[in-house]
């Protein structure tokens, strides 16, 4: 029976940032090459995932909002970091977040609750962090990023940086649903007021 070590945080937020990276950077060195995916809004924890496992066998893909996700024609993603990732070989990602797409149109303007909604708040029991790691797997699979059924490590936070690393057995959106989490290396206890 493999025992593995799991970190829980006190609180979610990005000060568990480099917390999240040593985790990475372990589960990696113990198990060779991995793809990880990262969520990063602005860059800053792309390139901080980037610089930290530079020489690791970790194949990391990043995974960003897509344009207008804040405000119409606004790429939150830092120009400088894209360059910077891309002198690096890492793939990012910029498309709609799954459970944040044309249901979110229908729900603000005829007031209902669709499936994305409930995906969305289901997993967010687990932290916000939880909810984005699955998103990004599916969106990285469904770009061609990641190869379906691969075991990936999925890192997520709650707003800014990484709280959350899940390994998961990567599907695309399609098949949601054969989507595992098989293990759970990082998460937060509670969430944000």
């Amino acid at each position: 029976m493999k025992v593995s070590q799991h970190m829980v945080f006190e609180t979610p937020g990005e000060h568990n940032t480099n917390d999240c990276i040593e985790a990475v950077r372990q589960y990696v060195g113990e198990n060779g090459l991995t793809p990880v995916v990262v969520a990063s809004t602005t860059g800053r924890s792309a390139i901080a995932f980037c610089r930290a496992l530079r020489t690791s066998p970790a194949r990391i893909v990043v995974v960003t909002h897509s344009v207008g996700f804040k405000e119409p024609n606004r790429d939150e993603f830092d120009r400088e970091a894209r360059r910077f990732l891309a002198a690096e070989g890492v793939p990012v990602h910029t498309g709609t977040i799954l459970t944040h797409s044309l249901e979110k149109s229908f729900m603000d303007d005829f007031r209902g609750v669709y499936p994305g909604a409930i995906i969305a708040g289901a997993l967010r029991r687990f932290g916000e962090g939880a909810k984005v790691a699955v998103e990004i797997v599916m969106e990285a699979c469904d770009a061609g990023l990641i190869p379906e059924d691969a075991e990936v490590l999925a890192v997520g936070g709650t707003g800014y940086g990484a709280d959350t690393v899940l390994l998961v057995k990567a599907k695309p959106s399609k098949r949601f649903l054969k989507l595992e989490v098989l293990d759970i290396l990082a998460l937060p206890r509670g969430r944000v007021a």
